[in-house]
């Protein structure tokens, strides 16, 4: 199952990307993360993608595939891009991420694992 959830608290169960769109387009201050997340007792890792809403008006998306070792971080300044995004991951379509350059940022996460 997935879950997306905002900093406000609200979750909603199995998203569609109208769903991902709304919480996005409420990102401000106060409410500045989206994140989506399987969750499912039986797999072992954290499989998320999240989306921040940074001072500047740029959106960092970040994805993690299990492991910290899987972790990847990128920045836009597109919505539309985020959203798409956001609805491909929780869509399980494999080109999801392929319009952006991602960094590898397991470095951040070396004693978490």
């Amino acid at each position: 199952m997935l879950q997306a959830r905002d900093e406000h608290g609200r979750r909603v169960r199995n998203p569609k990307a109208s769903a991902l769109s709304g919480m996005v387009a409420n990102l401000g201050r106060g409410n500045s993360f989206v994140i989506v997340e399987r969750v499912d007792d039986e797999a072992d890792g954290d499989w998320y993608v999240q989306l921040r809403l940074r001072d500047d008006n740029t959106y960092q998306l970040e994805y993690r595939d299990g492991t910290a070792a899987e972790h990847y971080q990128t920045r836009t300044v597109s919505q539309e891009r985020v959203i798409a995004a956001l609805s491909g991951w929780a869509e399980g379509r494999p080109d999801w991420k392929d319009a952006f350059m991602w960094n590898n940022i397991s470095t951040l996460f070396e004693d978490a694992d």
